[in-house]
């Protein structure tokens, strides 16, 4: 998924060259009024992923400064994403299923077996319609 966001950012690139506009103003855009930007929206989807992987293997999460500014900047932190998740061993994962997970959130935690915040909270669904 991480790869697909960093192939996105290369197709919004390619667009803007094709339309002749600057490829920046795309980090401040919103599909729906009430949706964070671009750039916010990748800093969450690598912090789901970073925080994922690390509260499984019982690990520490790198800390991003959340300061992109740029399409760079941003194929840089899905890069250093990628780098922290292949550098996990699979078997600090393995058997996780059942782990307590907690999750910070305002001021109290959201409690998950591994399982459940792997499947329910980190990886995205599909909606059926």
């Amino acid at each position: 998924m991480l790869g697909n966001l960093d192939r996105w950012l290369d197709v919004a690139t390619a667009h803007a060259a094709a339309k002749s506009f600057d490829p920046q103003v795309l980090l401040g855009t919103r599909l729906a009024p009430d949706m964070l930007p671009f750039t916010k929206q990748i800093q969450i989807a690598s912090d789901t992923v970073k925080h994922c992987v690390a509260r499984l293997s019982g690990t520490v999460a790198p800390k991003f400064e959340d300061n992109e500014a740029t399409i760079a900047d941003l194929k840089q932190r899905i890069a250093k994403t990628i780098d922290f998740v292949q550098s996990v061993p699979a078997d600090q994962i393995n058997g996780s299923d059942a782990k307590v997970i907690e999750v910070p959130m305002r001021g109290t935690a959201l409690t998950f077996s591994g399982e459940t915040y792997l499947k329910h909270w980190c990886c995205p669904t599909s909606i059926s319609t």
